[in-house]
C-alpha cells in the first residue's frame, strides 16, 4: 500500500505527533535549493504532497547564502528526500543523475513504499567529497536512541539517527 493510499485508511500523516518530534534541519547552497525548488520555489509545494511532508525555506537565515531548510513528516519520508538532497548535490555525475531522476519523480507524482524502501537500500555516503561545501546540518531522523553514524565529506552533516 502507498502512502497515499495508506492516509485514505489511517490518519493522516499531520495528525501523528511523532512526525514532528525531531525535524530534519539543514542548511543548503543557493543554487540547489533553486535547482531542486524552482525559481521562487516553484515546485515546494508539488514536492510537499508527494512526499508527504512539510518543507519550510529560510533563505534569509544566513549571512552566507545558504538557506536553512527544515522537513517534517513521516521518518522513511524524510529519509527519502535527505537521499535525494545528497545526490542532487553530488558532484559525482552518477550520484547526481540519480538525484535529478528522484527530484524528477517526486515533483510528478506520489512517493510509494516501494520508493521509500528503494531509497533506504542505496547507501547514502560513497565517498563523494564535493557535499561538504553545499550541504550542512545536523540531521535527526527521530530515532529513539542516538547513533554516531556520520556522513564523511558532509561537513557537519551527521546523521544522528538515520536507521530506525
Amino acid at each position: 500500500m502507498d502512502m497515499a493510499t495508506r492516509a485514505v485508511t489511517e490518519k493522516p500523516w499531520w495528525t501523528l505527533p511523532e512526525n514532528f518530534h525531531a525535524p530534519m534541519v539543514f542548511h543548503m547552497e543557493a543554487d540547489q535549493e533553486e535547482l531542486i525548488f524552482g525559481h521562487s520555489d516553484t515546485y515546494l509545494r508539488c514536492i510537499e504532497m508527494n512526499s508527504h511532508t512539510l518543507i519550510q525555506l529560510e533563505s534569509w537565515f544566513t549571512a552566507t547564502g545558504q538557506t536553512r531548510v527544515t522537513v517534517v513528516g513521516p521518518h522513511r519520508a524524510r529519509q527519502w528526500l535527505l537521499h535525494m538532497f545528497c545526490c542532487v548535490g553530488s558532484r559525482d555525475s552518477y550520484r547526481h543523475a540519480r538525484g535529478l531522476e528522484m527530484l524528477e519523480h517526486v515533483r510528478s507524482q506520489p512517493l510509494t513504499n516501494s520508493d521509500l524502501v528503494a531509497s533506504i537500500s542505496v547507501p547514502l555516503y560513497t565517498g563523494d567529497p564535493s557535499l561538504a561545501p553545499r550541504i550542512s546540518a545536523t540531521i535527526c531522523l527521530s530515532v529513539p536512541w542516538p547513533s554516531p553514524y556520520q556522513v564523511m565529506g558532509c561537513s557537519g552533516f551527521h546523521l544522528s539517527s538515520f536507521y530506525p
